[in-house]
């Protein structure tokens, strides 16, 4: 725990435009081997991960001026010992190494030994609604936390959906988030969107048919964060 507690501490000084060094000095010297006991569950993965992951896009991307996709590819992000890309956090390790660019349906041949061991037991689709990448359509940041991320989880998912679909009674379509198309192996394919869509829209969708919305990539790195996640 208290790892997470430093990624949750990063995150707050990103937030609030802190100095950082210290904390990422710590994060950067932690011993691997207490890394991968402090992470042994899924929960405190994803929890350590998703924080670390948010805070160190700002960091890059707003505090630092890296421009993209080099601020997703390059790895600049120091943690016991090793480098790490914001690629390699999101697909290797919280994706369970899940090739980019295959609609979540491959593997990654190329994922490196030491992020597959770091990599979750099973994938959660639900990570697509805690990791914001800076964009407009990007869900909002939260400060995650391992004892309540089950519910913090459901509780993003369902603030996303509930702002980024549209549902139309008079054509019957549903106009759901791009992130559908672009990971819908991890969420099952269509069945799987199907399912998720009316678990956290109460059924409002059932029978309509699915499109796809354009995804906004205009920045939005000031405004970000949610507030009901800390």
């Amino acid at each position: 725990m208290e790892l997470y507690e430093h990624s949750r501490q990063l995150l707050l000084q990103v937030k609030l435009q802190q100095p950082t060094e210290e904390t990422t000095a710590v994060l950067a010297g932690w011993p691997l081997s207490r890394l991968r006991s402090e992470l042994a569950a899924d929960d405190c993965k994803k929890a350590f991960w998703i924080n670390v992951y948010n805070a160190f896009f700002l960091i890059l991307r707003r505090d630092q001026g890296m421009q993209k996709p080099a601020v997703f590819r390059e790895r600049c992000i120091v943690v016991a010992g090793d480098r790490f890309s914001l690629d390699e956090i999101e697909h290797g390790i919280l994706r369970r190494c899940r090739w980019k660019w295959s609609l979540g349906y491959l593997p990654d041949p190329m994922a490196r030994p030491l992020v597959r061991s770091l990599a979750v037991s099973a994938t959660d689709p639900r990570i697509h609604f805690a990791l914001n990448c800076g964009a407009k359509s990007c869900p909002p940041i939260g400060f995650y936390h391992p004892d309540r991320l089950d519910q913090q989880l459901d509780l993003a998912t369902a603030s996303f959906l509930e702002s980024e679909t549209e549902i139309d009674e008079t054509s019957g379509e549903v106009r759901v988030t791009r992130l559908f198309l672009w990971y819908s192996g991890d969420f099952g394919g269509r069945k799987g969107i199907r399912r998720l869509l009316e678990k956290y829209l109460h059924g409002r969708t059932t029978g309509k048919t699915l499109v796809f919305r354009p995804y906004d990539r205009s920045e939005v790195l000031e405004d970000v964060w949610r507030p009901s996640a800390h």
